[in-house]
């Protein structure tokens, strides 16, 4: 029983090695390849972690960006809007003064006692120019006697003792008309505060 056969201890050899190493290294590699295709290795893990991290971030800052630019897309809308609305608002100002001059003309040709013939033709002027600038969004401020003091847009030049007890602290004379120009002032105007 001792005397094996050379065949019989080779087999015995297998086995001795297969219990001492129950897989030999293709299995083991096997084993690791289906591991990680199931998704248990946890290296395999981390990049697709990673990956799902690093998207979220460029989604992050895509719309930043985007909102970014929308911001500066509508500030630059109302900037080039407000520069067309200042430049002819400093071309109105510049303007105004003549319409003042032509105020005072056909005021002291009243007073004068002059033919209205006379005048006609610069009322005329005078009326157009005013259209035009009226077209653009410009308008007198009217009717100031008698209504109270605001700051935002009268510029009170002095104060005399009020003719009547309702006029204390009230617009007594309106010195140069006001204008507006969409809600804005362009020009204060210059009144008398009684007192």
């Amino acid at each position: 029983m001792t005397d094996k056969t050379k065949d019989e201890k080779d087999l015995d050899l297998e086995q001795t090695e297969t219990a001492e190493n129950p897989k030999n290294e293709g299995d083991v590699n096997k084993d690791a390849d289906l591991d990680v295709q199931e998704g248990n290795d946890p290296e395999a893990k981390a990049p697709e972690d990673n990956l799902s991290k690093e998207n979220q971030e460029l989604k992050d800052k895509y719309v930043r960006l985007y909102s970014e630019f929308e911001n500066f897309r509508r500030r630059t809308a109302k900037e080039r809007l407000d520069l067309v609305n200042t430049a002819s608002q400093e071309l109105i100002q510049e303007i105004l003064p003549v319409i003042d001059d032509f105020e005072r003309s056909f005021k002291a040709q009243a007073d004068a006692g002059e033919d209205d013939q006379k005048q006609e033709g610069s009322r005329l002027i005078y009326n157009k120019l005013l259209r035009v600038l009226t077209s653009k969004g410009l308008e007198p401020m009217k009717d100031l006697v008698g209504k109270d003091f605001d700051a935002e847009y009268h510029e009170a030049i002095t104060q005399i003792p009020a003719p009547s007890e309702d006029l204390k602290g009230k617009i007594v004379d309106v010195v140069e008309k006001g204008y507006t120009m969409g809600g804005k002032v362009v020009r204060f105007a210059k009144v008398v505060i009684g007192k």
